[in-house]
């Protein structure tokens, strides 16, 4: 299969699946390879004969559909990003929460196996819960990949997939693992995190949040019309004062920041809910 010979199918099917082609350019040597795996499977000749198949078989758009998943995810992906949330975001809103008494609540959306939702839990404990011993902090990670979140629950990493963490936050959020090479995420820190797996796009977790983290997947990769769905019901989702992080390369737009009811930030990733009605 040529790249062009990908590029037109993707470009025809990515519209009837949600998804929009312009989140997929960087990434569609991926694509490509398990497509072409699909049609090999399948025994068919070429791009043609599964551009066929699509249209007679409506359950291979499912297939399709999983094939253009794409879980990129290291710890503390994009420093500058994570230090944003860390200082700018999370601090005042553990304040806030202080004050009411309550849990301060996250939601990672498209968490992949887990590492930003663990990188979230581990910055807290080193940097946020001692200021604020008296809130607990409750993170809801969900991803669209039962394997994803089957890696996720078993919360065994790669030494390498840690490069980027800080050291301070390795020696506090992992344990050797059993295998050489490898790292267990430590039970205090695991504690802290409720994995489900969840399309966005259907269903969300229940309750108010504080902090909702969509990086790299709405805003990247579905389109116009289900990123403003999506962004409409984050915001319904958000207490007054919360937050909603994308990713570094993403952008939000005026329109879906209108119709969430969201503020953008200093930060083009970071948009803030009011803390009263507008």
């Amino acid at each position: 299969m040529t790249d062009a010979e990908l590029v037109a199918l993707l470009q025809w099917a990515l519209p009837r699946l949600g998804l929009r082609w312009a989140g997929f350019r960087n990434v569609r040597a991926t694509v490509r390879k398990r497509v072409a795996r699909r049609i090999a499977a399948l025994g068919l000749r070429d791009v043609a004969a599964y551009r066929a198949r699509l249209e007679a078989d409506p359950e291979e758009w499912s297939v399709l559909s999983t094939m253009c998943r794409i879980p990129i995810s290291r710890f503390y992906r994009d420093r500058a990003v994570y230090d944003a949330i860390v200082a700018d975001v999370l601090a005042p809103l553990a304040a806030a929460a202080a004050r009411e008494a309550r849990a301060l609540r996250v939601w990672s959306a498209g968490c992949a196996s887990g590492e930003e939702p663990f990188t979230i839990a581990i910055a807290w404990q080193v940097d946020l819960a001692p200021r604020f011993p008296g809130v607990a902090l409750e993170i809801h990670a969900s991803d669209v990949d039962p394997i994803m979140i089957e890696r996720a629950e078993r919360g065994v990493y790669l030494t390498g997939s840690l490069r980027e963490l800080p050291d301070r936050f390795r020696a506090a959020g992992f344990d050797a693992g059993d295998a050489p090479g490898t790292v267990r995420v430590k039970p205090e820190i695991r504690a802290a995190v409720t994995f489900r797996c969840e399309d966005v796009r259907a269903s969300m977790p229940e309750g108010l949040f504080d902090l909702v983290l969509s990086r790299n997947l709405a805003f990247t990769y579905f389109d116009e019309a289900t990123q403003r769905d999506f962004a409409l019901r984050v915001g319904e989702r958000l207490r007054p004062g919360g937050a909603l992080v994308v990713g570094a390369h993403e952008d939000l737009g005026p329109r879906a920041f209108q119709t969430a009811g969201l503020v953008p930030t200093a930060s083009r990733c970071i948009a803030r809910k009011p803390d009263t009605p507008a």
